[in-house]
C-alpha cells in the first residue's frame, strides 16, 4: 500500500459554485470522497489537501518525503502560471508527481497555457473535469509499481 498525496491550490475550495460551466458542479469534497474510495479499491492510501496559500502548499510538498508519500497528484490551480517557488519545492522533494487540471488549460486564455510544472511532471492530465483526478490516480499506479521495483 502506497501513500498518494493530492495537493490542491487556490480557489479549488470554491468548486461547485465557482464557474460551474468551466469547472463543473462537483465540490472538492465530492471529488475527495470519490477519489479516496477509488484509492482504497486500488489498495492505496490517499491524503487530500487544499490551500489558498502558496507557502502552505510548498510546506506540504516539502513534507512529502518525511510522510512517505510515493506520488503527488497536483492541481496547482492559478499557481500553475506563477509559482516558481512551488516548482522548486517539487524539484527539491524528488517525489514523483502528476500535474492535473479540471479544465483544458491549452484551450483557455493565453496566460493559462504556460505551466511552471509540466516540464518536470511525470505526466499532465487536463480537460476532463472532476474525472481528471481519477485519470491522474490511475496514471500514478505505474509510477508506484516502478518505484517499488527500484
Amino acid at each position: 500500500m502506497a501513500i498518494i498525496s493530492v495537493i490542491n491550490g487556490p480557489n479549488l475550495n470554491m468548486l461547485g459554485t465557482r464557474e460551474p460551466g468551466i469547472y463543473g458542479a462537483q465540490t472538492l469534497a465530492d471529488i475527495e470522497i470519490n477519489l479516496t474510495q477509488l484509492a482504497k479499491e486500488l489498495g492505496h492510501e490517499l491524503v487530500f489537501y487544499q490551500s489558498n496559500a502558496e507557502h502552505d502548499l510548498i510546506n506540504k510538498v516539502q513534507q512529502s518525503q518525511q510522510d512517505n508519500v510515493s506520488v503527488i497528484l497536483l492541481n496547482p490551480a492559478a499557481f500553475t502560471h506563477t509559482s516558481i517557488a512551488l516548482r522548486d519545492a517539487l524539484l527539491a522533494s524528488g517525489t514523483p508527481f502528476i500535474e492535473l487540471h479540471l479544465s483544458n488549460v491549452h484551450a483557455r486564455e493565453p496566460f493559462r497555457q504556460h505551466s511552471y510544472f509540466s516540464d518536470i511532471a511525470n505526466g499532465v492530465i487536463c480537460g476532463f473535469g472532476p474525472k481528471s483526478y481519477e485519470l491522474a490516480l490511475h496514471a500514478a499506479i505505474p509510477l508506484l509499481e516502478q518505484s517499488s521495483r527500484d
